[in-house]
């Protein structure tokens, strides 16, 4: 019990756990604060070795709780995670069926007697202090080290990366969005990335997952019709000045339409491949609802979930498409280029020019061989200019 007689101590428990490659190199970290006063009261962090996202999340769980009940057996405690699969798990709204997840799962409701711990979902931007010691966490054991609390900043990096008020977040929101309208008139020509969904597969009309791990299908004759239009239309705005594909059969065949048309070379790059889809590759939404209910639920619920059969999580292909963006960005300074990609990344390209949050992702029509485009100024302004456009294909 603490000073007042009678009333028990009340803790709040941030955790959250990451991994570089999802299985990869992995880590995470906890933080217990004071729920009266918002004092830190203990930091934890390990590097896990190779291990899943989920995984990670629920070992910071665990260091989170132990370090409150070291504290004060006692006591009452909130947890907050960014993790949605963790919280909506823990609180009994979700099933567990991952092995690897179960026991950990298990582990953590024995830490505290039942009732005395609630769970709630917060933005990772919220989460920020645990977030950073996952980081340490992981960057110690790429050292071949252990994490040290004698070295970490986190919470310090914290204390002055506070999580903005909403007046300040509403300023920092509309000078982002205005500068490329109402900036100063010298920073140059932004690269702007015309986006070019490929034409149609056999896949397409059928609405079926089809990702970077699936059949890889070519066009079919009305998605070769389709990249001829796009194709013919570029040419007549001249505007174009380089082609990238992502490496899909669908896409480079789509680039290759339009870059013979315009007398261009296509280059090829990774990053903008579509996700991988799992074990839903090829599957109706309908077919995976019949046969993956549970994991279906998780994937709409949390950017951090993955289809099922270790596919790539939204998160995934969000920090992946905006590794791409800034490559692409510093190589094409002042220039118009066509990036020939799929639904996934396209929509990603948008939601992070926009700031708007990844449930965006489902809230997007993005038809075959429709054009996007978004430019990019030198203080880091985004403009969304064009957004599934289809006239050419009338």
């Amino acid at each position: 019990m603490d000073g007042a007689r009678g009333r028990a101590r009340e803790y709040v428990v941030e955790a959250d756990g990451g991994s570089r490659g999802n299985p990869g190199p992995a880590g995470y970290g906890a933080v217990v604060l004071d729920a009266a006063t918002g004092e830190t009261l203990v930091e934890a962090a390990e590097y896990l070795g190779v291990v899943t996202n989920n995984v990670a999340e629920y070992r910071g769980l665990l260091a989170g709780l132990r370090a409150a009940r070291e504290l004060d057996p006692d006591a009452g405690v909130h947890v907050r995670m960014d993790s949605k699969l963790v919280v909506e798990q823990m609180s009994g709204r979700w099933k567990i069926k991952h092995p690897d997840m179960k026991p950990l799962a298990t582990e953590a409701a024995r830490v505290f007697p039942p009732g005395r711990v609630t769970y709630e979902w917060i933005p990772r931007a919220q989460n920020k202090h645990a977030d950073r010691l996952a980081n340490e966490a992981m960057d110690a054991g790429a050292r071949g080290e252990q994490w040290s609390p004698s070295d970490s900043t986190a919470d310090l990096d914290t204390a002055t990366d506070a999580v903005p008020t909403a007046s300040d977040a509403d300023v920092r929101a509309a000078q982002t969005v205005a500068s490329p309208g109402w900036g100063p008139p010298d920073m140059g020509a932004p690269a702007t990335f015309v986006l070019l969904r490929h034409g149609e597969t056999p896949l397409t009309p059928q609405k079926r997952f089809s990702g970077s791990g699936g059949s890889d299908p070519s066009l079919s004759p009305v998605g070769r019709e389709q990249a001829e239009k796009v194709a013919a239309s570029l040419a007549r705005r001249g505007t174009v000045e380089a082609i990238v594909a992502s490496p899909l059969a669908r896409t480079r065949e789509t680039a290759g339409i339009v870059a013979a048309r315009l007398g261009l070379e296509v280059a090829v790059d990774e990053g903008l491949r579509e996700t991988d889809f799992g074990a839903w590759e090829g599957l109706t939404f309908g077919e995976v609802r019949e046969r993956y209910p549970d994991d279906l639920d998780a994937w709409l619920a949390s950017p951090e979930a993955e289809p099922t059969g270790g596919g790539e999580s939204f998160a995934a292909t969000g920090a992946r498409i905006a590794a791409t963006r800034d490559r692409l960005v510093a190589a094409h300074a002042g220039r118009t280029v066509l990036l020939v990609s799929h639904v996934t990344p396209i929509k990603t390209f948008l939601r992070l020019a926009l700031g708007a949050p990844p449930e965006s992702l489902f809230r997007m029509e993005l038809s075959a061989a429709s054009l996007s485009a978004v430019a990019y100024y030198a203080d880091g302004g985004a403009s969304v200019r064009l957004f599934n456009e289809t006239s050419h294909l009338r």
